[in-house]
């Protein structure tokens, strides 16, 4: 059995316990931690180059967006000054200016489908699909103070009467409003 001519499983078992006699075993525990520190070091490193990563993809994404939309912007003939901003996971793209009522329309038909177009041509100069926000004269951060108030106040009458409440049909980006704003009231919503 132990010959050391690597043959059967002996072999094996020979080798662990010359390796045993030869190496103490609180020698084995200190390196075992430290290989563990390094493991948890390098992860801590990598965790870091993900999130600059990140950062970096979502602001390439911004200034993509951002000369599209000044292309547009231009074709147009409109003003109009853009800010670039990356909040959480997605970037976001702001056009602020005097006359930006035609880049909205109405309950911002128009600004939902220059999002989708602005996305699109992230999509084409990056390969991968952009949750950027495009934002045009504070329009979509007033909406979400309107549907955020409309959500606390619907939750607060279904509270108070028991009463199923049924909205009008909303776009995703309304949905997940009034949905945080039920749940942060306590209760729940559904689609």
């Amino acid at each position: 059995m132990g010959d050391g001519s690597g043959e059967g499983v002996g072999t094996v078992v020979d080798q662990k316990q010359e390796l045993s006699s030869v190496i103490d075993s609180d020698d084995l525990v200190e390196e075992a931690d430290d290989d563990l520190d390094d493991v948890a070091d390098d992860e801590e490193d990598d965790e870091e180059d993900d999130d600059e990563e990140d950062l970096s993809s979502l602001e390439e994404e911004g200034e993509i967006a951002a000369d599209y939309i000044e292309g547009l912007l231009d074709i147009a003939d409109l003003d109009g000054d853009i800010d670039m901003d990356v909040e959480g996971d997605r970037a976001i793209v702001s056009v602020v200016g005097a006359t930006l009522d035609e880049l909205v329309g109405d309950d911002g038909e128009v600004l939902e489908a220059l999002q989708e177009l602005t996305r699109l041509a992230v999509h084409r100069k990056t390969g991968s699909r952009a949750r950027l926000m495009l934002d045009v004269g504070g329009f979509r951060a007033k909406r979400r103070a309107d549907l955020a108030e409309l959500g606390s106040s619907v939750a607060a009458e279904v509270s108070r009467t028991g009463e199923p409440k049924k909205l009008r049909a909303m776009s995703p980006f309304e949905r997940k409003i009034i949905h945080d704003a039920v749940a942060l009231a306590g209760l729940r919503s559904e689609s």
